[in-house]
């Protein structure tokens, strides 16, 4: 146990100077802390191996950070912020994640039917695609406190393209599953999987409202804020470890349903505050959520990384930027979000991992050629396309002109 959080603490700490290095030539932090997870990780040094990654308490301290990092979103979900966009994000969000789901499920038909792989396994692809991992562009947010209008777009979508993808590759696999499989998916899996996470937000969230609408000190304040984010990710932890029959509960979801709706209850004043005080906190969660992500990436995939592997990175990305510029088109956004916002979508490893491993177990009995074909080509894209969609996303809020643009403001 001691030398598992030594391994661990050990990680934490090299992310963090490696990340300090990787600014200094003008990229982000991220990428140090990604590539950090890649070289620790059990596929190369080993550092952070199979054993401290697949330990119960090390999976709990994650998950209650994903809850934690969940507030980066969550707070910038206020009503009267987002209701002059409203129309714009819930446009946006579908046209960009439908647009990459159709744009890959059709390319891969298309090279299936050729080479004769069935059809299904493209519609898996298009359900895996549409999903974006929202931490590390919001790590580029927070690290370069960037503002404007592909930020403030970005920040509300991220919840919501959690929701479409879900909804979307849970769908999917139950259908497939049914039809060929005997490891069938349950249909209120889907319904418990999007809506729980919202409801023990939310409900966990008001508890938060009510204790933290009083000022108090900074020390009392983080007291109060950390206790209300353990009963969300306790609550989750009872769901997903004793009900559910698969552990699949978004926990990311759960600290943006919460921190939405403590949000919406308290004095924006007091918000800033609240935030102030735990940005040291969401620093560290960041850094932990981002080296997890990292860790089970294996560089030796990006050398064996095939044709299919080249269609999948380079679909996506048009079916994300493509679409996010037609919804931002047909409601007339800012020139920046037509442009940029596609470009912020790229990041999508630790969500294609998890899906990944979802459709896997499905196919493995009944089709296990499929499944080989799905984990091979997921896993390298995870590996070549998180480092390209860091440095990517990155270069678009810099040509939008939205760096350092949040301590402008604060400065005026």
């Amino acid at each position: 146990m001691i030398l598992l959080l030594l391994r661990l603490l050990s990680a934490i700490v090299i992310a963090f100077l490696v990340g300090k290095l990787v600014s200094k030539i003008k990229l982000p932090a991220i990428l140090g802390w990604l590539l950090t997870g890649m070289i620790l990780g059990p596929h190369a040094l080993g550092l952070v191996n199979d054993t401290v990654l697949n330990v119960r308490w090390y999976q709990t301290v994650v998950r209650i950070l994903e809850c934690a990092v969940g507030l980066l979103i969550g707070t910038e979900l206020v009503w009267k912020k987002i209701k002059k966009t409203g129309k714009q994000i819930v446009v946006t969000t579908l046209t960009q994640s439908f647009g990459t789901f159709l744009t890959v499920t059709l390319i891969f038909s298309i090279v299936f039917y050729f080479t004769d792989i069935p059809l299904y396994l493209a519609v898996i692809f298009g359900s895996i695609a549409l999903a974006t991992a929202p931490a590390p562009a919001l790590s580029i947010v927070r690290e370069f406190n960037t503002d404007g209008p592909v930020t403030k777009t970005l920040v509300p979508m991220a919840a919501l393209d959690d929701l479409v993808g879900v909804i979307v590759f849970f769908s999917t696999i139950s259908i497939i599953s049914a039809n060929i499989s005997e490891q069938k998916l349950p249909v209120y899996i889907i319904l418990l999987v999007v809506l729980l996470p919202i409801v023990i937000g939310v409900v966990t969230g008001i508890i938060a409202g009510l204790v933290l609408k009083k000022e108090r000190s900074s020390h009392i304040t983080i007291l109060l804020l950390i206790g209300t984010i353990l009963i969300a990710a306790g609550v989750g932890f009872v769901f997903n470890n004793l009900i559910l029959p698969n552990p699949v509960l978004n926990f990311m979801l759960i600290g943006m349903a919460f921190s939405a709706t403590f949000s919406n209850m308290i004095s924006e004043e007091r918000l800033n505050q609240i935030m102030h005080s735990f940005n040291p906190i969401l620093g560290v969660s960041m850094i932990v959520v981002i080296l997890n992500l990292g860790t089970p990436l294996d560089y030796h995939l990006i050398f064996g990384a095939g044709l299919f592997t080249a269609i999948y990175i380079i679909t996506r990305a048009v079916g994300k930027y493509v679409g996010a510029f037609f919804g931002a088109s047909i409601t007339h956004s800012p020139e920046t979000v037509k442009k940029y916002l596609g470009l912020t979508l790229l990041p999508h490893s630790g969500v294609s991992l998890v899906f990944t491993g979802i459709a896997v177990s499905v196919l493995i009995v009944p089709a296990p050629e499929c499944a080989k074909i799905i984990q091979g080509t997921i896993a390298a894209a995870a590996v070549i396309n998180e480092v390209i969609a860091v440095i990517v996303s990155k270069k678009a809020f810099e040509w939008a002109g939205e760096f350092n643009k949040k301590e402008e403001i604060s400065n005026e």
